[in-house]
């Protein structure tokens, strides 16, 4: 009865740590376009609102990847993508569940 008491009490814990750290995503970004990304934004679904510019006044070349963390405090899983290019196109996305991805990919 303890060990199976126990294993539910260990069980019950790392489910509630894998929700805490689900605030803190990671995933990789990938340029296999045919510009320079020189914005990238990601706003929660819910926000009618783009937030701050992830590349900060950088940018990412065509064939280059780059890792991206979100720690924003929220625990959605769902966000919105904007890439903005050198060559004036845009790419938006929206509704992605960014804690199953691992990685996104701007294409032509």
């Amino acid at each position: 009865m303890k060990k199976t008491l126990f294993a539910a009490l260990a069980a019950m814990t790392l489910t509630l740590c894998s929700s805490a750290y689900a605030e803190d995503l990671e995933f990789l970004l990938h340029n296999d376009s045919s510009s320079d990304l020189v914005e990238f934004n990601i706003s929660p679904a819910s926000s009618d609102d783009w937030e701050e510019d992830l590349l900060a006044d950088g940018y990412l070349a065509p064939g280059y990847e780059t890792g991206v963390d979100i720690v924003d405090g929220l625990t959605t899983c769902i966000y919105d993508i904007r890439g903005i290019f050198a060559d004036g196109s845009e790419a938006e996305d929206f509704g992605l569940n960014l804690c199953d991805l691992g990685e996104y990919t701007f294409t032509d």
